[in-house]
């Protein structure tokens, strides 16, 4: 989007502002420029220049030599042009310029044995239209030797600004001159429309039908009459030019104008090749054909929104005219259209055609209903002054259901909170009238704003709050010097399952993600299983039961690559139904899941150790590891069930405190069979939100030990058939509260020691959290433990 300096300035004083500082505000404020094009630089070494003399040039027919005058100098020019002659001004590079058209250095040449000093242009060479065939020759009261950029007004800064595709109010001179006025403090000056009319009432004149209110909610015509349709003045034509649009004729010039002035299209149809001078709106035929103004016939089909006359259609909505209703030099009557298209239908005809306007660009991007009045005046003013013609009175508004304003509630301390510093109230209200938001109601904690219709993008108070950031803007936002941070568990359920991504990621598996539907064939072998309404495909057409069939699945597609040892896991939702009809959200039930799986080797062949398989036990010890690293507790035989279940050869359940954490096992053959999977996989499910359930109970909080530990070693030599766990527990029932720690670290078995008999060794460890422990009281507590293990096994002390 290319928006003129010059222009600008018709809509807000600029004065004591600087081209750096606008780049860098509304850049700041998100409307970025991606370049800034100087026209004076652009035609730098080009002046008016005055042609003193002509000859013809002595080795060649067709060219002449002319003596120019820049103001200062004579010099001779080689030229090859027609049309040059004596006593014209015209464009003359000097040696040095550079050519826009083709970007080149212009050098001292010899042509034809004549030394040629600089170039007299063409309007083509300049970039100022498409006449090649001879020189530009000026009418300007400019002197000679003025620059050209400054005699044609060519000395404009253009900026080439990057719009989003939801800031639509932003593409047309006005919409930045708002945004530029809001971030400076200046006013906008809008243009204004006056004008006379005749006495013809406009709807004996021309009539609008809109038969697809839908996609056309607002249809404006406007009528000028005995319009003489001629080359557009120089203002309008600089204008144009200064943001790389050609000038056609003054009709369509004044339709592109308003367009890049207010932002909203219009369409100029020769009113006397309209059928019965009647507009219908209406969706085209399926396949019917259509020839645009680019001589291109366009295949339509029945989603595509057509303007018509009484007998044919004369446009594409909102993206091209026609060739049966184009202005032509003989044009007299004009009905000028503006009007308001659905979005999404301009969309999806222009991407289907491949046809992108600038009508339609903005057409997509959403325009201002509220405009269409407005633009079809300002047009129909602009044209009756330039082609000397009569507006009709009044205006054709077809409107049948306008569109509401959006109100919108913004807090006060919802913007400190968001922004992280607080913004006067008088600033905040300030900067929504400056960007043409309507305050309806106001109090000391909030605002209500009326959204302008030339603002679809802000639909809720985050979207106001944006606003009031980006145009007090995000540089004024304060350094902070310090940041609180609360060091306290994360108890919220995404850090929760981040925890377990570190647990098994820990472990060295890796994480998959797949996806949530399936073919209903595969989902209603692992649950209850629940269909979408408008599924994309028969493939993905109910919701999974269960994270198995993803997770082998994945394992399915690695085996065919060669990829055959896996650990991996998933984290996901998982949905089934608890009644055979759903009618509201207690009939089914939604569920976070944990998954994970092995198959393949735990190790691989090597030359210092053997194959081995993952196994059921290696499932059991990720089980068992899981739950330590997440409770700091040890699952205890009676938390595992083995059961019967189909779809495993081996299968288990882990439950505590009469809550079924997770269930799996290895998976059967008939399983694996579907998956196409001819190797064993174990796998294990946990249901998160009761492992978050009971990791919230067992959380506890344990200061580091500030007191010196005590350890104390003993071995005994005892019957080799008594069990080690029952001594480390008869130790525990006759010792203090000072033992902490039992660790056992060696077990000893020789006929040295006698006759089925064996050494085992322990170590005690003692501390208290609150002191230092004495000599005395350890060695009494460990001799009483001593003493009582003898007694208890007829056991023996080994050192003694």
């Amino acid at each position: 989007m290319n928006i003129s300096i010059k222009w600008l300035k018709d809509y807000i004083d600029l004065s004591g502002i600087s081209v750096d500082e606008i780049v860098n505000k509304i850049t700041n404020a998100g409307l970025e420029v991606d370049e800034v094009i100087d026209g004076s630089i652009n035609y730098a070494n080009i002046v008016v220049g005055y042609v003193k003399e002509k000859k013809k040039h002595p080795n060649a027919d067709k060219l002449s030599v002319c003596k120019v005058d820049d103001g200062n100098e004579i010099f001779s020019v080689v030229c090859g042009a027609p049309n040059v002659d004596a006593g014209q001004k015209i464009a003359f590079a000097k040696v040095g310029a550079i050519i826009p058209n083709g970007n080149f250095k212009l050098t001292k040449a010899k042509i034809r044995g004549e030394v040629s000093f600089g170039m007299i242009c063409s309007e083509k060479e300049l970039n100022l239209g498409e006449d090649h065939d001879g020189i530009l020759v000026l009418d300007t009261p400019a002197e000679i030797g003025t620059p050209l950029a400054k005699a044609l007004g060519l000395d404009d800064v253009v900026l080439d600004i990057a719009i989003t595709p939801n800031r639509a109010d932003a593409l047309s001179h006005i919409g930045v001159a708002r945004d530029v006025a809001a971030l400076f403090g200046r006013e906008v000056i809008f243009p204004k429309i006056n004008f006379t009319e005749t006495e013809k009432d406009v709807h004996k004149l021309a009539s609008v039908e809109i038969k697809n209110e839908v996609d056309c909610p607002r249809y404006v015509a406007k009528v000028v009459e005995n319009v003489e349709i001629k080359e557009s003045p120089m203002w309008l034509q600089n204008k144009l030019q200064s943001i790389g649009l050609r000038s056609i004729n003054n009709v369509v010039d004044v339709t592109n104008f308003v367009l890049y002035e207010l932002g909203q299209p219009l369409h100029a149809f020769d009113l006397d090749r309209l059928s019965g001078k009647k507009i219908i709106v209406k969706s085209a035929k399926e396949g019917e054909k259509f020839v645009t103004l680019d001589s291109k016939e366009r295949t339509l089909l029945s989603t595509d929104l057509m303007i018509c006359d009484a007998e044919k259609p004369v446009a594409i909505a909102g993206v091209m005219g026609g060739e049966n209703s184009e202005v032509s030099d003989s044009t007299k009557n004009i009905l000028i259209e503006s009007a308001y298209f659905r979005p999404s239908a301009i969309r999806k005809t222009s991407k289907k055609l491949g046809l992108q306007t600038d009508a339609s660009y903005r057409f997509e991007r959403g325009c201002n209903p509220d405009l269409s009045i407005t633009a079809a005046n300002r047009a129909a003013q602009l044209i009756a002054e330039l082609g000397n013609g009569q507006i009709a009175k009044g205006e054709i508004d077809v409107y049948p259901k306008p569109i509401e304003k959006r109100i919108v509630s913004i807090r006060f301390n919802r913007i400190t909170k968001i922004l992280g510093f607080p913004i006067s109230n008088d600033i905040v209200k300030d900067i929504f009238l400056k960007l043409g938001f309507v305050v309806v109601d106001e109090n000391e904690t909030s605002l209500q704003i009326e959204v302008p219709l030339f603002r679809p993008d802000i639909e809720r108070e985050i979207d106001l709050i944006e606003e009031v950031a980006r145009i007090y803007g995000f540089d004024k936002i304060p350094p902070v010097e310090k940041i609180s941070v609360l060091l306290a568990p994360k108890t919220d359920q995404y850090s929760f399952t981040d925890k377990l991504r570190e647990i098994f990621t820990g472990f060295g598996f890796n994480e998959i993600v797949t996806n949530s539907l399936w073919n209903k064939t595969t989902a209603e072998k692992f649950g209850n299983v629940i269909g979408v309404l408008n599924p994309v495909t028969v493939e993905m057409s109910h919701l999974r039961p269960s994270l198995l069939p993803g997770i082998l699945s994945t394992i399915s597609r690695n085996i065919k690559v060669k990829e055959n040892s896996l650990s991996l896991y998933e984290i996901g939702h998982i949905f089934n139904k608890k009644n055979d009809r759903i009618s509201d959200f207690n009939d089914f039930v939604e569920k976070e899941s944990l998954i994970f799986a092995l198959t393949g080797n735990y190790q691989n062949k090597e030359w210092f150790q053997s194959e081995r398989k993952f196994d059921i036990f290696d499932l059991k010890g990720i089980v068992f590891d899981f739950i330590f690293s997440l409770f700091r507790t040890e699952i205890k035989p009676k938390n595992l069930v083995v059961k019967n279940q189909d779809g495993y050869n081996f299968y288990f359940e882990l439950k505590m405190e009469n809550h079924l954490l997770g269930k799996g096992g290895e998976i059967s053959s008939k399983i694996l069979n579907e998956f196409g999977i001819e190797q064993q996989v174990f796998a294990f499910e946990f249901d998160i939100l009761l492992l978050q359930k009971m990791s919230k109970k067992r959380k506890k909080y344990q200061e580091l030990l500030k007191y010196p530990k005590v350890k104390r070693d003993f071995a005994f030599i005892l019957d080799s058939g008594i069990e080690v766990g029952k001594i480390i527990k008869y130790i525990q029932s006759v010792s203090s509260i000072l033992l902490k720690n039992i660790k056992l670290f060696d077990i000893f078995e020789s006929d040295s020691l006698g006759n089925k008999k064996k050494s085992v060794a322990f170590e005690l460890e003692y501390y208290e959290s609150s002191r230092t422990l004495t000599d005395e009281e350890v060695d009494k507590d460990f001799w009483k433990t001593i003493d009582a293990v003898k007694n208890k096994f007829n056991a023996e002390l080994r050192g003694k």
